[in-house]
């Protein structure tokens, strides 16, 4: 009886490991994470239908194919390289004329981009390889999509030194809950101008773009900084460009250091001082360096363009914001700077914080450009019925685009004017 008994503890014992083996090596990491609140609006009509008609639908599909074929996590990390880099390529061709449309979608969309990079970051992010991947492993990668799918490991500017050097940037669409058809003007220019060479007044000059999310913890990373120090200190101009105003563009004259909270990409929100590196050192304003007076008075399109100065401060000594519209008074606390207080006013105050503390302040004129709000037609307003694009949409869009580039064109053949 006590052999029997231990021949069955035995066996039962074995059972018992052989069960539970696969559940141990199952969980050598750590569970994949859910999507996040952007990605789940992919599964949304508005967005496949833009995928579709550009083409990009077998974008993220392609990279779930590949990782399924990868066996360890430096294979993983260059299959992402590879496929985050080929999606702002084949973006900006699109939006260039060059390579096929795949599809009827006007080329100069930038919403087949962000679509696109957000199926592929959800493939990654639900990703259970084979292999164990840990969690700051995986972070790496998602980060090495977003660099890479976004252009800011693909500025190159040439040896020649004819040429003048430009850096601009452009952002995602938002405020999808709103409305999920949305473009963002400012993405499409970054996608029109990237490696273009424009003629200015002080000779030619070669653009270099990049695009950044609509997302408070990304900035509070410091992904700007990362992506933009090692150029400025090589640039002859730089401007941050968003969607601003209705009817007009902007040029930004001071930058607020103050998040106003209104919901990002993520439905996150933030109410707070702008998070930077060495905090006792930072201003509560940045200023352009924009050649500002020559923008606003030149002709370079069919939109207005306002050298704006308003900010919202609270007065040295006060305890209630107050509207200045001439800029903000000595010794006053940020409330929102001429951009507002939402992630374009915080990417023109951190880039030009980044100028003065690289010592650049008088030598590399930067600053922001807000363009229109992009509008569909006539008829065409209802998110819940409306088309994802019509005649007006594209016209609008490529307009505004026409008068980015010769928003530049000005600026570089400008004198600076230092703030």
């Amino acid at each position: 009886m006590t052999c029997i008994s231990l021949r069955l503890g035995v066996i039962g014992l074995a059972l018992l490991t052989g069960l539970s083996a696969p559940a141990t090596a199952a969980s050598a990491g750590p569970a994949a994470p859910s999507p996040t609140v952007e990605e789940q609006r992919l599964d949304r009509a508005v967005p496949r239908e833009i995928l579709r008609r550009s083409g990009f639908d077998g974008v993220a599909p392609g990279l779930r194919d590949g990782l399924e074929r990868v066996h360890s996590y430096a294979q993983a990390r260059r299959l992402v390289g590879r496929e985050g880099t080929a999606l702002w390529r084949r973006a900006v061709a699109r939006a260039q004329g060059r390579g096929p449309a795949g599809g009827d979608l006007s080329r100069d969309d930038d919403r087949p981009l962000y679509w696109a990079r957000l199926g592929m970051s959800r493939e990654l992010r639900v990703w259970e390889p084979g292999f164990e991947l840990t969690g700051g492993q995986r972070g790496a990668l998602l980060n090495e999509l977003e660099r890479t799918s976004r252009g800011q490991t693909g500025i190159r500017y040439p040896g020649a030194k004819h040429l003048r050097r430009v850096l601009l940037t452009g952002f995602d669409p938002f405020t999808l809950d709103r409305d999920i058809r949305i473009s963002n003007p400012s993405g499409a220019s970054a996608l029109a101008l990237d490696g273009t060479v424009i003629e200015t007044d002080r000779g030619p000059a070669r653009v270099e773009t990049a695009v950044f999310p609509v997302r408070w913890q990304d900035f509070a990373e410091g992904t700007v900084e990362r992506a933009l120090r090692p150029y400025l200190p090589e640039v002859d101009l730089f401007t941050t460009v968003s969607q601003g105003r209705v009817g007009r563009f902007d040029v930004e004259r001071t930058n607020g250091a103050w998040r106003g909270g209104f919901p990002d990409n993520d439905s996150v929100s933030r109410t707070e001082t702008v998070p930077v590196a060495d905090p006792a050192s930072q201003p509560q304003w940045t200023s352009t360096t924009l050649p500002y007076a020559a923008m606003v008075a030149a002709r370079t399109g069919r939109f207005p363009v306002y050298d704006h100065t308003e900010v919202t401060e609270i007065p040295a000594g006060g305890d209630n914001p107050v509207v200045r519209p001439d800029g903000p008074t000595p010794g006053s606390t940020a409330r929102a700077g001429g951009g507002g207080d939402y992630l374009s006013n915080e990417i023109a105050y951190r880039v030009t914080l980044l100028r003065d503390r690289l010592g650049l302040h008088d030598t590399v004129p930067g600053g922001h450009v807000h363009t229109p709000v992009l509008t569909f037609g006539t008829g065409n307003t209802d998110p819940a019925t409306g088309a994802v694009t019509d005649p007006e949409f594209v016209h609008n869009r490529l307009d505004i685009i026409a008068q980015v580039r010769s928003i530049v064109t000005v600026a570089v053949g400008a004198p600076a004017a230092h703030g």
